[in-house]
């Protein structure tokens, strides 16, 4: 995909200040902490399209408005992803900002995850 400028320099920033991690140690995260949580950033089309098995899904849009809502305990370990990598990076900035430390975002996104053979439903 061609971002644009100011998206990428929008996302430069907030990888300056969020932990990205592999698919591989999403995986390892989820299986050795069974209380995190997986979260799809993507917007609704894309998240109809197809998702990671054990997602829940809270799009980028309206993830500060319900995030606390889904997720009161703001020490909750939440591991994201999108498209590619870069508005779960925003995503977790933002979380960060609402006060939740243990946010991550997971490099490559759901196009890693296919990638890597994570399973899928729709």
């Amino acid at each position: 995909m061609d971002h644009s400028p100011g998206f990428l320099k929008l996302v430069a920033a907030a990888k300056q200040h969020v932990s990205e991690i592999s698919v591989a140690e999403a995986r390892a995260k989820l299986a050795a902490r069974p209380k995190a949580v997986l979260l799809d950033v993507r917007e609704d089309h894309e998240w109809s399209a197809g998702r990671a098995a054990e997602a829940g899904h809270l799009g980028k849009g309206i993830l500060e408005r319900d995030l606390e809502k889904l997720y009161p305990d703001a020490s909750t370990e939440i591991l994201m992803y999108c498209g590619g990598g870069f508005r779960s990076a925003m995503s977790c900035d933002a979380a960060q900002k609402m006060g939740y430390r243990n946010v991550h975002s997971i490099i490559g996104g759901y196009k890693a995850m296919v990638a890597a053979g994570w399973p899928v439903t729709k």
